[in-house]
This record gives C-alpha cells, sequence and structure tokens, in this order.
C-alpha cells in the first residue's frame, strides 16, 4: 500500500468517503472499563449500551488509548502513513503512536511516518483525514500534506457542549456538589481548546437554546467566516446537532456542516445530550 491515513477513535468517523488512488483508511480503538467489562470503540460498539452500563454503575469507569502494538502494526502496511491523534494532554494516544513510529523506523528507515498531535478531538481529526485524503488525490507529496496538516490544525477550534455531569462526578473531574446542583438546574457548559489541548469550560447556562446560541457567538468571536469545515458530533443528540446545524448555515450560507453521532470514547466524555463542534 501507497498511503495510509490512520487515527485513533477519538475521531468520532468510522470510515472516510472517496479515498484517492492507493489510500486507505484505518482506526485505532480506544477501550472503555466499566465496572471491570470492557467496551472496545469499533464500528460495531453499542453506545447506548455503553452509556447505560454507565449510568448503572457507582464507580468510577476508565479509558485506555491505543497501544504502541496497534499503532506499530497499522504503520508497517504502507509507505507513507498520516496519523491523527486526540490531544496529547488527554490522553496518551499521541506517546503511544511516537514510540510505535520509532520502532517502525528502526526496522523500515525509508517509510513516511506523520503524527499529527491535534490538540483536539472528534471533528478535528475527521477533517484532518478528509483534507489529507484530498491532497493526496491532488498529488501533493509527503512533506505537502504534513505541512498543510499543520497549518489546517493550528488554525482550528472546538466547542464542548455538555448537558450530563455524572461521568465527570464519578472520576472527580466535577465536584459531587457542583455535579448535583448543575444537573438538577438543567445547566449546560460550554468549554473550548486551551492552547495546549485542555478543556476551558468558560460558560453556563440553562437550557439547550441559550448554549446553542453561545456556541454561534464564540465561532464569530473566533473569526469563523464559512471557509472551514464544521464537524458537528453528537450524543444521543440529533435535534440539536440539527438545530445548529441550521443556525450555522442561516449565518455562514457557504458552510459545509457535517453531523456526525459520537462513537465510544467521546460519547463517554460528552455523556448523553453532549454535543461537539468543530471548525
Amino acid at each position: 500500500m501507497d498511503w495510509l491515513i490512520v487515527s485513533d477513535t477519538s475521531c468520532d468517523i468510522r470510515a472516510l468517503e472517496g479515498l484517492a488512488p492507493g489510500v486507505e483508511f484505518a482506526l485505532v480503538p480506544f477501550k472503555i472499563n466499566i465496572g471491570g467489562r470492557e467496551f472496545v470503540d469499533t464500528p460495531d460498539l453499542d453506545v447506548e449500551e455503553m452509556l447505560r452500563a454507565m449510568t448503572a454503575h457507582e464507580g468510577a469507569s476508565t479509558s485506555a488509548c491505543p497501544s504502541p502494538g496497534e499503532w506499530e502494526a497499522q504503520f508497517q502496511r504502507a509507505d507513507r502513513v498520516i496519523a491523527l491523534t486526540i490531544s496529547s494532554n488527554l490522553s496518551g494516544s499521541y506517546a503511544a503512536a511516537e514510540a510505535a513510529r520509532h520502532i517502525v523506523l528502526e526496522s523500515c528507515p525509508d517509510k513516511q511516518i506523520f503524527i499529527l498531535d491535534t490538540l483536539s478531538d472528534a471533528g478535528a481529526l475527521a477533517s484532518a483525514a478528509e483534507l489529507a485524503n484530498k491532497l493526496i488525490g491532488r498529488g501533493a507529496d509527503f512533506e505537502e500534506v504534513c505541512g498543510a496538516l499543520r497549518a489546517f490544525n493550528d488554525a482550528g477550534h472546538i466547542l464542548f457542549a455538555l448537558s450530563s455531569f455524572e461521568n465527570l462526578v464519578k472520576n472527580g473531574r466535577v465536584g459531587r456538589v457542583a455535579g448535583f446542583i448543575a444537573g438538577h438546574l438543567h445547566m449546560r457548559v460550554l468549554g473550548r481548546r486551551t492552547a495546549d489541548g485542555r478543556i476551558d469550560f468558560f460558560y453556563k447556562t440553562r437550557g439547550q437554546k441559550r448554549v446553542l446560541a453561545r456556541i454561534l457567538e464564540e465561532m464569530a468571536d473566533t473569526g469563523f467566516d464559512g471557509g472551514r469545515p464544521v464537524v458537528i458530533s453528537h450524543c444521543l443528540n440529533p435535534d440539536a446537532a440539527e438545530t445548529l446545524r441550521g443556525d450555522i448555515v442561516a449565518r455562514w450560507p457557504a458552510a459545509r456542516v457535517q453531523v456526525i453521532p459520537c462513537a465510544g470514547l467521546c460519547s463517554f466524555y460528552a455523556q448523553q445530550q453532549g454535543v461537539i463542534i468543530t471548525y
């Protein structure tokens, strides 16, 4: 195989449409452990069953990133590899991919392997994969593809709109009292990416309508003009995702907006009714 675009499953997509000649797309899965039960983030994962198990389990649940061996197996498949990972400050996926890269290049020094730490997740990886495929189809060489992905990633933004806090409370990310109050007051919290790829929760309000309106304001404030692709990932919340898609297109008619359901890892953290927007 000439080219491989490979991503960890924080990307939410399960396939890449319209692959260029000589290009394949692959995924390396996260695993979610809930009360000793492992859910592997593959295309056949029953996300709703996983969420039910999370709700029923009183203790903390955990996620595990792909191992170096899983990345290595993919890197061995192609002469030129574009690898995409969730933020290195949210997961060990990038470190595992880097370890695999060193192992592969020791025995196959002629391979070209580029790993993009997106400092993000969800649609940021999906859009990067789409861009890489498009550039390869146009005949771009390896360095051109890598440079374009770096520039595209540096200019990107991500927003997290959350309405459920049970998992964050169980894992110690939010205090129990704060989580209880937020849940019972129907609070919506909006987060964004920091420069180093962490999450900054910067806005809270009651009701979905208000948080969707604030998303549009944030997109405008950060310079969105309709030119970059928008990906809306949702965890069992298609109505909010479609409402937001319509609002974005109404405000920026040229915008290209894709709506996709969250896969396993993003569902684990966004939880039911959560929405993730990348642009």
